[in-house]
């Protein structure tokens, strides 16, 4: 299995065709499809078909597609992930959906910052989009952590997105900026662990 990222707390990794029945859990659940224009799924036979389709067959075509999100201190897949070329839009687009159990615990933040890392550092691209219905807060304020900006409202599949972006420019910036952030609070966390003087 190829892992395409690794964070602290995930493995993004590429799926195959005998995760079906795993795949299908992320697209069963009605809370997790609240927010996406995706109908349920029937079936694992349908998901079977669908990874087949979809993210097996990105691998093969564009070298790379969403992946299998794996917890890394249970082994447990949590949902899918990654980047994808939108052909209806001619983009590359960031993606993350996690089961709800794991919900507001920073893993769709991590996981999107990671994925737009690699899309600029091994892939070569110039710029990725993300896409979230306006009243998808949690989902906005993600592409938001991960650097976006808003650019415009788009009709896809049938629903109106929000249209977040990222340019290389701008990720290098971002990165610098949010380097500088985790270093100063690293260092503050440090001053507050060590024994006062005298």
């Amino acid at each position: 299995m190829k892992v395409i990222v690794q964070t602290d707390r995930l493995v993004l990794r590429e799926y195959e065709e005998d995760e079906a029945e795993a795949f299908f859990k992320g697209k069963s659940d009605p809370e997790v499809l609240r927010f996406v224009p995706d109908k349920r799924w029937l079936d694992v036979e349908q998901a079977r078909q669908v990874l087949v389709d979809h993210p097996i067959a990105d691998y093969r075509k564009h070298g790379f597609g969403r992946g299998a999100c794996i917890f890394k201190s249970t082994g447990e897949q949590i949902g899918f992930a990654g980047l994808k070329y939108l052909d209806e839009l001619n983009e590359v687009d960031v993606a993350y959906r996690l089961m709800p159990a794991y919900w507001g615990l920073g893993l769709a933040t991590e996981v999107a910052r990671a994925s737009v890392r690699f899309g600029f550092t091994k892939l070569g691209l110039n710029r990725i989009i993300g896409l979230a219905m306006p009243e998808n807060i949690a989902s906005v304020r993600v592409l938001e952590k991960a650097g976006m900006r808003y650019t415009e409202t788009v009709a896809f599949l049938g629903s109106q997105f929000s249209k977040y972006v990222i340019n290389r420019d701008e990720w290098e910036r971002f990165s610098i900026v949010a380097w500088d952030k985790f270093q100063q609070c690293d260092a503050i966390r440090s001053s507050a662990h060590s024994p006062s003087p005298g």
